[in-house]
């Protein structure tokens, strides 16, 4: 009869077994995720206490909150230039602790802010290091996932963005009630130092991960290998799949900014409602983005898994987000709350899925040694986007006191967007890199 210890021994060596079938790639998409939470946590507060900061901040109004948010936006663009090849250079693991340290301070910044200037700082610092988290989340993804998975991987991590903005209505009111709103910047801002401590004592490559069995291992090395180790940036710069990337960036991104930056005043303002009673139809609004992000990644991975080109099936479920979109422009004409809360709704689960698919693309058409940079450059052009329609926006609505236009190429942006992909790349091919 075997002793104890030998049954002890060999039920953690069964355990252990490089035959185990391990899902470390999902817990590595879920570390993805709550850094996306942290992300749009730590920019969306000041979103959501605009009209408060109006009351409290000499000199804040809609023209000039415009440029407090385009310089968070600039900073992005700025940071976005170098963050693809910084995140290629140094690798995920480091450039990620670095990047997320760097914002989470940022983010405590506004908390000490006192003056328009002073807030325009602490956002453009916090846009610095926010610039690398969807470079190092795609760059991961890629590392991490078969192509197959990537999309759904992508829109569970990316669906953060949306968990992120329903946090924000939660939390902020009562952090404002028991620590002040300058108090509600610091706590916040510390969420990312807790996500650190995490990523750097359970991240690895996955070749390097000792919970990652070898079934695990040969599904993400799955695809064909990749003859190029290395792609300098300047080979990446001009080549035309990375424009049908970045052009579709510069004409969608900024709408997602204005959701951001510009929905909960907007809702506050125009149904008079409070702080504590907006809670409910801003979390509405970006819960229903969540089916977006997460229905629109996992579309795309069923088209595929069940033998439609990469092409086609990334395409089709461009073209259904960007119809979702549509209606958006009836928004300023129509005076039911919750029926504008349906239609935000449907626009942000919409841009979700469309982000989901976007962000995939780089990774459909080049090597993995490039997608960072890619991604890169595809994200500072829609920050340069963001900033010159966060400027926009805030003339628009000075002057104006009105949202139509802006709902209106909100409507537009995305038909446009996906005309030019489809101009430019047609067939998703690999891109040439000399």
């Amino acid at each position: 009869m075997p002793q104890a210890g030998t049954q002890s021994r060999s039920f953690f060596a069964t355990f252990r077994s490089p035959d185990r079938v391990s899902h470390q790639r999902w817990v590595i998409c879920f570390l993805l995720f709550l850094a996306t939470v942290i992300a749009y946590v730590d920019r969306g507060v000041i979103a959501y206490l605009k009209n408060t900061l109006e009351t409290v901040i000499p000199g804040l109004n809609d023209r000039t909150y415009g440029i407090v948010t385009a310089a968070f936006t600039a900073a992005y663009a700025i940071g976005m230039v170098v963050a693809g090849g910084f995140t290629d250079k140094l690798g995920t693991r480091k450039a990620f602790a670095i990047a997320i340290a760097i914002w989470s301070i940022a983010a405590m910044l506004p908390g000490a802010a006192f003056s328009v200037i002073t807030f325009a700082v602490a956002m453009f610092l916090l846009g610095l290091g926010e610039a690398a988290n969807f470079p190092a989340c795609i760059k991961t993804v890629a590392e991490w996932f078969p192509r197959r998975e990537r999309a759904l991987a992508t829109g569970i991590f990316n669906s953060g963005a949306n968990i992120g903005n329903i946090v924000v209505p939660i939390a902020v009111p009562t952090l404002v009630m028991l620590v002040t709103w300058r108090g509600a910047f610091v706590l916040t801002g510390a969420l990312g130092i807790v996500w650190l401590i995490f990523w750097l004592i359970y991240y690895r490559r996955p070749e390097q991960h000792r919970s990652v069995s070898k079934a695990e291992l040969e599904l993400i090395l799955s695809d064909p290998p990749e003859k190029l180790e290395s792609v300098p940036w300047s080979h990446v710069f001009p080549c035309k799949e990375t424009w049908a990337f970045a052009i579709a960036k510069f004409l969608t991104d900024p709408i997602w900014w204005f959701y951001l930056f510009w929905i909960p005043g907007y809702l506050q303002s125009t149904f008079h409602l409070s702080l504590s009673q907006s809670r409910v139809p801003v979390v509405l609004a970006y819960s229903i983005s969540i089916v977006g992000s997460i229905g629109g990644g996992y579309l795309s991975s069923v088209m595929i898994k069940r033998g439609i080109g990469v092409n086609v099936a990334r395409k089709t479920t461009l073209l259904i987000c960007a119809l979702l979109i549509a209606p958006i422009f009836a928004t300023p004409f129509v005076h039911h709350l919750w029926l504008v809360v349906a239609l935000l709704g449907m626009a942000t689960a919409g841009h979700q899925g469309w982000s989901a698919n976007l962000f995939t693309l780089p990774s459909d058409m080049f090597p993995k040694s490039a997608v960072a940079s890619v991604i890169g450059i595809g994200g500072m052009m829609g920050a340069v986007g963001g900033v010159l329609f966060q400027l926009g926006t805030g003339q628009i609505v000075y002057i104006t006191h009105s949202y139509v236009t802006l709902f209106i190429i909100a409507c537009l942006a995305y038909p446009v967007a996906f005309l030019i992909i489809h101009g430019i790349s047609p067939k998703l091919a690999p891109a040439r890199l000399e």
